[in-house]
């Protein structure tokens, strides 16, 4: 499978994620945004950053890029797409999934590892784990906290549509244990199908077998089928 990472000005978990997914076997290739997508993309990732320094509101800009209208039209016909960190924001501000990623609770940066909850395990992006499974993972992100109406946030929950949840280490959804104030503790979601899914956490940056933690692979399998 060959995955597009779209790099857009101010993008830099870029390359990073292009070597995470060389680790588990995909073939992923870096592509400047004003190129578009090349032929025979078989997976898009829209990585982690700040883009076109999150001028307006963090992915705003980079949401209205001419290639997002490839990587709808490819997300349409069942190509995967996964969004992380700057990536979610840019999807959230491009309607691929619902709801957006806005100011930290806290008002200020903040990247620390946190633990999240697989909340549906019957997704391309966690078919490696069960629900309830609790992964460690960093965050990396000033405007990090999903915001959507009740409503809308009710319906999703009802259509299995969230991904993951801050959670404790043993798995319990707290106040405590969410770090940027988002709604219902969430901190992925996946879109109308759940081949297209936008998360906060960084997987790539627990992927490498020579620096530690792994947990994030199974997050990135979701390109290799595996």
């Amino acid at each position: 499978m060959t995955v597009a990472v779209i790099q857009f000005g101010g993008s830099n978990c870029d390359r990073d994620t292009v070597r995470a997914l060389q680790e588990v076997g995909v073939d992923a290739r870096l592509v400047w945004h004003e190129d578009g997508l090349p032929p025979g993309t078989e997976g898009i990732v829209l990585p982690g950053g700040f883009s076109y320094g999150d001028y307006l509101r963090a992915g705003a800009m980079a949401a209205r890029s001419p290639v997002i209208d490839e990587v709808r039209s490819l997300a349409e016909e069942g190509v995967p797409v996964l969004g992380i960190c700057n990536g979610a924001q840019i999807g959230c501000e491009a309607s691929l999934t619902p709801g957006a990623f806005t100011r930290n609770r806290s008002a200020r940066f903040q990247c620390e590892r946190v633990h999240i909850r697989v909340e549906n395990a019957g997704t391309p992006w966690t078919r490696a784990f069960e629900t309830g499974d609790v992964i460690e993972i960093p965050i990396a992100h000033g405007e990090g906290r999903f915001e959507i109406a009740d409503d809308r946030l009710a319906g999703l929950e009802y259509e299995n549509r969230v991904l993951f949840r801050y959670c404790t280490p043993d798995g319990e959804v707290t106040e405590a244990a969410n770090p940027n104030g988002s709604k219902h503790n969430v901190a992925g979601i996946v879109g109308e199908e759940d081949h297209v899914a936008m998360m906060m956490p960084h997987p790539e940056r627990v992927s490498l077998t020579d620096i530690g933690s792994t947990a994030g692979q199974g997050i990135l399998r979701g390109f290799a089928g595996t």
